[in-house]
């Protein structure tokens, strides 16, 4: 049986981490309003130029696009070449499964693609081990972005649309796949597994606004959606990390939350064990100075 010193010990031990879960669930509580408000502030952005794009497109023939850098960007390329994934994942853990989640998905689009040249553009440090770790693939990590959660902002998307842009320029990529986690609310997140590029699957599963096309362009229609497509991928990929930053905050209080609760309820259980022991001990001692009394006596 444990004695009195180690039960008190482990009391300790747990109150030190229940502090410690407590302070991180505080923390992300102030932290994760201010994220819910950049996510509302920007999707309406990202729907909407969507939107734009999707007419600009739809207005446009092939022989508009000829020639142009918007043409590579939206034709189809071969099958049976390299693919990109994109995987946003968390810096650091004690959030839950919000991590095992993005993994595992991570995992299953891997084999599926298996025996393929894959290029992988990482952000967040677990995403990065975990593609580091893997063996047995023809898999290159050739950009990577870690550090930068809680504190996204829009030139760590242009940082990374970049990236992603002239990777999909200079190698025979087929498509460009992004996983993450959106933000649903406190208690939820969606896995996200999107085609990023090429961009004509994506532009017309978005849909036009119906409106008619009796805009006059200046310049043209064609400049415009060149000129428009970075800044359409970059506000998408801002998007991505906001929903990321978001979703992992509200894991992390959640998982927090319930650490501090089983904490407590761990706490008291030892609490009423180091009591029963220090009764018992208490009865043995009193029943070995009866018995010696007893004995003296007699």
């Amino acid at each position: 049986m444990a004695s009195l010193r180690d039960i008190r010990k482990h009391i300790a031990s747990v109150k030190s981490i229940k502090q410690i879960t407590y302070a991180m669930k505080m923390v992300a509580a102030a932290r994760i309003k201010r994220a819910q408000n950049s996510i509302l502030a920007s999707r309406p952005f990202a729907v909407e130029m969507d939107r734009l794009i999707a007419d600009l497109y739809c207005e446009l023939g092939e022989d508009d696009l000829a020639g142009t850098p918007a043409r590579e960007l939206f034709c189809e390329r071969p099958l049976g070449g390299t693919r990109c994934l994109v995987l946003v994942t968390a810096d650091k853990g004690l959030c839950g499964s919000f991590n095992t989640n993005l993994l595992k998905a991570a995992a299953g689009w891997l084999k599926e693609h298996r025996g393929q040249k894959i290029c992988a553009v990482a952000v967040g440090r677990k995403g990065r081990d975990f593609l580091k770790r893997l063996k047995g693939l023809d898999l290159e990590i050739v950009h990577e972005m870690v550090g930068i959660f809680p504190k996204v902002g829009y030139m760590h998307a242009q940082l990374l649309s970049e990236a992603v842009l002239k990777l999909y320029r200079e190698r025979p990529v087929g498509k460009v796949t992004l996983i993450y986690n959106e933000f649903k609310s406190m208690m939820a997140q969606r896995i996200v597994s999107d085609q990023l590029l090429p961009l004509k699957a994506h532009i017309l599963g978005c849909g036009t606004t119906g409106r008619a096309a009796d805009f006059a362009f200046e310049p043209g229609k064609a400049e415009l959606l060149n000129s428009l497509l970075p800044r359409h991928i970059a506000a998408q990929f801002y998007r991505t990390l906001l929903e990321s930053q978001a979703a992992e905050l509200a894991a992390r209080m959640s998982a927090m939350e319930s650490a501090s609760k089983n904490a407590t309820e761990l706490i008291e259980g030892l609490t009423l064990k180091m009591n029963k022991t220090r009764q018992a001990m208490i009865t043995t001692e009193l029943n070995e100075i009866v018995s010696g009394s007893e004995a003296l006596g007699g």
